[in-house]
């Protein structure tokens, strides 16, 4: 099978699956549900997965910013070197220790 062909069936699969899939909001069937159930339903609505993923990529982003903001306060050498997260936690917290020594002093 060749890869245009894969593609193609793939895209279509997925068309499929989601062209099937139903919600049933009608008052009736939502209060049998249990609360798990509902809630469930309710995160399965195209709606409700576009904005999940919108409120996803605005808290990566503001997490991303803090970290860069805080790189920018810490002594490196060379000063632009680019820094793990992890780095720039351990680093954050040596040069804690460091100024709390200084202030001890």
């Amino acid at each position: 099978m060749d890869s245009s062909n894969y593609y193609f069936n793939y895209s279509q699969q997925q068309n499929n699956f989601n062209n099937n899939q139903q919600f049933n909001f009608d008052p009736e069937y939502l209060k049998k549900l249990s609360k798990a159930e509902r809630r469930k339903q309710r995160r399965a609505t195209p709606k409700y997965r576009t904005m999940h993923a919108s409120r996803e990529r605005i808290r990566v982003e503001s997490f991303n910013n803090a970290f860069a903001k805080l790189r920018t306060l810490l002594p490196t050498l060379p000063v632009n070197k680019k820094l793990s997260k992890i780095e720039i936690l351990r680093i954050s917290i040596a040069y804690i220790n460091y100024l709390d020594n200084l202030l001890t002093l």
